[in-house]
């Protein structure tokens, strides 16, 4: 085993810590505020709901090169991806839209 390889094992631990922790010290901190607690769960309970919508819509379709051996893609498989991508495009352009209008309103204030 050289550095490479134990640089690579510490990034990973490094990167699984932080995962953890941006999960558990903002329970921590809302257990004080559970209003706080509150809005989180519905915000995530939002983007579910945009998730299913997206996946009920994906289309499932895998070109037959594509099931075969080096790729291995199951139509769910493909549904599922074509869902977080469509869940992606869908929340930036409700970030855009957001700006825009945060925009127009410092303007006009």
């Amino acid at each position: 085993m050289d550095t490479t390889d134990i640089f690579l094992y510490a990034g990973y631990l490094l990167v699984i810590i932080g995962v953890i922790l941006s999960i558990i010290m903002p329970l921590i901190n809302s257990l004080g505020d559970p209003k706080s607690l509150l809005k989180t769960l519905v915000g995530v309970a939002v983007i579910g709901v945009v998730f299913g919508v997206a996946y009920s819509t994906a289309n499932g379709d895998v070109a037959a090169k594509y099931m075969a051996d080096p790729f291995n893609i199951t139509p769910e498989g493909a549904k599922v991806v074509g869902g977080i991508l469509l869940t992606v495009y869908a929340l930036f352009l409700l970030a855009i839209v957001g700006i825009v209008i945060t925009e127009i309103n410092k303007l006009i204030k």
